[in-house]
């Protein structure tokens, strides 16, 4: 069978299944190299080794025998997946990373592909995997994709629940999500999520406020139970230096007078820069569709103009109205919020994903030139690296040398060698040179034929060998 008729295989007959596998290349074979990057992935390993050598799984007191204040679902996965070495691994810490990052990319794929076009599902999932912002945090010691993940399927489970039952009985998945959320992160592991979907039922104009109120109570209820088991052993263990710690670390996501003080403390546009940096490179597409825009003054009156935006909003799609409502209620939350928690924008990032797909559909047929001019672009960029790496491995031109003459930071230079270094070292790093290469000759083949769709799926499997020598060479 044909290279072309096997994709073509895969991507018709099972999505799922090629999600599953991309993810495996994508994250798997790469979370147990290098060591741990970030102050928090340390703290979270910190305390799943305390939890391992003490039997203390409740309340396990890291750090000078301080008291740990976060919930302890992340830690309770990695102890548990350490459990068969006997210690703590980077491989075993960054698994439920990794899982739950493969669990989501496989719902929202499920979920738009059964409501919009397959196409678009598709797209949209591919984005997601690629952008700068969320796939690193697939191969992380950190809270913020396993929490990512529980928020999105709940949402993604209580939109079912509201389409397919019209919110009779309660499914008992959604608590069980829901009081996964809650044991990750805490109190906005249940907030953000009911806030979205009491938005979404007022915007269906469909259910009374009585019956919304009753549904978001009954989940709020539910969701809470589970928990609630471990916060009170918790409490009986820590006492009231638990309860100080925990109403500290839990209550600071909103910005008020007694709000708990962070480095993070930022503006309310930050999360526009957020979300640039977020879905780079997919942000350049954006930007170079906005060449030639044309911006015209409405033909009717503003007023009318804003009553026929709402009710083309309103007339939308359940599945695109419900996207909407979760972008826009998620990015309110993070800018109100004091505490600029990257897990908290990220749930946001599967339901815009859906959206650029529809729009990067459209350049690719109707503005065909400047889909074609990025296109062209990441190629040339890529190209330029390529030349590069064979300058270094040949010894044409020595980069170590040249910017040693510009940079006199002695750290800066020292990671630059080592970059450079890392190039020529084993197959792997040769293997991920040749999807480069490959990659980049398929995006070029492309170009010269007439079929921008493909030149878009040519683009995504660029940046994603990209990110992958990105991770895997440089990172």
């Amino acid at each position: 069978m044909r290279t072309s008729a096997v994709l073509q295989y895969l991507y018709l007959q099972k999505p799922v299944s090629s999600i599953i596998l991309i993810c495996c290349i994508a994250v798997l074979p790469w979370i147990a190299m290098g060591d741990f990057s970030t102050k928090d992935e340390v703290s979270e390993v910190a305390v799943a080794t305390s939890m391992l050598e003490n039997g203390n799984w409740i309340l396990p007191k890291v750090h000078a025998d301080k008291l740990s204040h976060n919930p302890p679902l992340l830690n309770w996965m990695i102890a548990a997946f350490s459990i068969p070495e006997g210690k703590v691994s980077v491989l075993s810490a960054r698994l439920p990373s990794a899982i739950a990052f493969t669990l989501m990319l496989i719902f929202v794929l499920i979920l738009f592909g059964r409501k919009t076009r397959f196409q678009e599902a598709f797209i949209a999932t591919l984005l997601l995997l690629t952008c700068a912002g969320f796939h690193c945090d697939g191969f992380t010691a950190q809270t913020d994709m396993l929490l990512t993940a529980f928020m999105v399927i709940g949402l993604i489970q209580m939109f079912r629940w509201e389409d397919n039952l019209e919110l009779k009985g309660l499914p008992v998945i959604i608590p069980l999500i829901l009081s996964g959320a809650i044991l990750t992160k805490g109190s906005v592991g249940i907030i953000l999520p009911l806030f979205v979907f009491g938005f979404y039922l007022l915007m269906l104009r469909k259910y009374s406020l009585l019956k919304i109120a009753k549904s978001i109570l009954y989940i709020g209820v539910a969701s809470c139970f589970i928990p609630s088991l471990w916060y009170i052993a918790a409490w009986q263990q820590g006492g009231n230096e638990y309860l100080s710690g925990i109403v500290a670390a839990d209550f600071c996501y909103v910005d008020h007078p007694g709000a708990y003080h962070s480095e993070y403390k930022t503006g309310v546009l930050y999360p526009v820069a957020t979300l640039l940096a977020a879905f780079m490179p997919w942000t350049v597409l954006l930007f170079f569709s906005l060449f030639g825009l044309k911006i015209t003054k409405p033909a009717v009156p503003i007023k009318r103009w804003f009553a026929k935006v709402w009710n083309s909003i309103l007339t939308m799609d359940k599945i695109k109205i419900f996207s909407l409502i979760a972008s826009v209620c998620i990015l309110f939350f993070y800018a109100i919020q004091h505490k600029k928690q990257s897990e908290i924008i990220m749930s946001a990032y599967p339901f815009l994903a859906l959206f650029m797909a529809q729009y990067f559909i459209y350049l690719a047929e109707y503005r065909t030139r400047l889909f074609r001019l990025f296109a062209g672009t990441l190629f040339a960029v890529v190209f330029i690296l390529m030349l590069m790496i064979i300058f270094q491995w040949t010894g044409i031109a020595d980069f170590n040398s040249l910017i040693a003459g510009i940079v006199t930071n002695r750290s800066i230079l020292e990671h630059i060698q080592a970059v450079t270094t890392s190039l020529s070292q084993g197959i792997t790093q040769f293997l991920i040179y040749l999807m480069l290469i490959i990659s980049a000759s398929v995006l070029f083949y492309q170009l010269n034929r007439k079929n921008n769709i493909k030149i878009l799926y040519a683009s995504i499997f660029l940046v994603f060998c990209i990110n992958l020598f990105i991770d895997n060479m440089i990172g």
